[in-house]
């Protein structure tokens, strides 16, 4: 008889419990029914990331503005927005010097312009290797020495 009421107890407890817990979501039965087989990996979408520069710094644009301004490309003053009116500028100039002229601005145009890289922070600027590397002697062709005088 004891065991009887155990049962019967446990059994009440239960239903209980059932009572006063919230029923179970569609992910919560679903994920109990896949919990024995293979679970399948969720595909994430990945959104749409711009990579590099979006637009340019105000100073710079101003520094590229001046520049074309200077060599004709642009008219008027320079006021650091860069809008459809230095785009086109910067891409004339890049054209006429036969460069790419569909993403703006290039380089090569940066640096014909005055505006390339600024090389104040090598301790030897002379030496450094900012340009093509010069072509090698010759081989059995020995360097002039200017310090020796030749024989």
């Amino acid at each position: 008889m004891q065991s009887l009421r155990g049962g019967t107890i446990k059994l009440l407890l239960l239903s209980c419990l059932l009572a006063v817990a919230p029923p179970p979501t569609s992910a919560q039965t679903s994920s109990s029914a896949t919990s024995t087989s293979h679970k399948k990996k969720k595909s994430h979408k990945k959104t749409a990331s711009k990579r590099g520069q979006q637009k340019i710094d105000p100073q710079r644009a101003r520094e590229i503005q001046d520049a074309l301004i200077r060599e004709h490309y642009l008219n008027g003053k320079a006021t650091g927005v860069w809008d459809d009116t230095s785009q086109k500028a910067m891409q004339k100039f890049q054209a006429d010097n036969g460069w790419q002229s569909k993403t703006t601005p290039d380089s090569r145009a940066l640096i014909k312009l005055g505006l390339g890289p600024d090389h104040e922070h090598l301790l030897n600027p002379e030496s450094a290797m900012t340009s093509a590397p010069q072509p090698a002697p010759a081989q059995g062709a020995t360097p002039a020495d200017p310090a020796k005088p030749h024989q």
